[in-house]
């Protein structure tokens, strides 16, 4: 299969390479996933299929009782041979060694913040009677059009984003364990779920 799988996002380290090269690396731990559903070109229009993880079984009011998953993901595939709704996968979700990956998380949310730290202000004068340290300065118009303009850089709610980091390399993957090791950093604080898909060789 070799579409994509759900992370855990562990912390960040490095690893000494042959050459004796340090390579910043971030770990994420991946666990079986179970086929949630299939979609076909007949019913749906496309080829894909659902993956999700940490299964739990619910009961509803009346007594029925459903299989509902933590976190799920769909990908598309060009063919569906061997993804049977309700298989279990494990081999199938790692990369190979040196390729690359595409991340896809939501990044740390910093809370609401100001116009130094959220777009790197340099702000005014520290000292001699300023009071104009870390402000935004004058923003407003004159009689016409008498407002602020959108897309204006003024404080606001900085982080908690989805983002997406294409072509990252694969340092190592560890099957027993397993462990997958992404060169450099990838969005979300440690214990974050992301979504890794996996690129072909083509477009590398």
């Amino acid at each position: 299969m070799n579409v994509g799988c759900i992370a855990k996002k562990i912390g960040m380290s490095r690893v000494f390479l042959d050459s004796g090269e340090s390579v910043p690396v971030t770990y994420v731990s991946v666990e079986p996933h179970t086929v949630v559903r299939t979609k076909t070109d007949e019913k749906d229009g496309y080829k894909a299929v659902i993956l999700g993880i940490h299964p739990s079984i619910k009961k509803t009011r009346k007594g029925k009782e459903l299989k509902k998953y933590r976190r799920q993901k769909e990908w598309k595939v060009d063919s569906l041979d061997g993804l049977e709704q309700g298989k279990e996968l494990k081999d199938d979700l790692f990369p190979e060694e040196g390729g690359k990956v595409t991340v896809t998380g939501v990044t740390k949310g910093k809370g609401f913040q100001g116009v130094v730290k959220r777009h790197g202000f340099h702000g005014g004068p520290g000292s001699h009677g300023s009071h104009h340290h870390r402000e935004p300065g004058s923003v407003g118009m004159k009689e016409w059009p008498g407002r602020v303009l959108k897309g204006r850089k003024l404080p606001g709610q900085m982080g908690k984003k989805q983002c997406t980091l294409h072509h990252r390399p694969v340092v190592s993957c560890n099957r027993e364990k397993g462990l997958i090791a992404i060169k450099g950093q990838i969005p979300g604080p440690n214990g974050a779920y992301v979504y890794i898909t996996f690129e072909s060789t083509d477009t590398q």
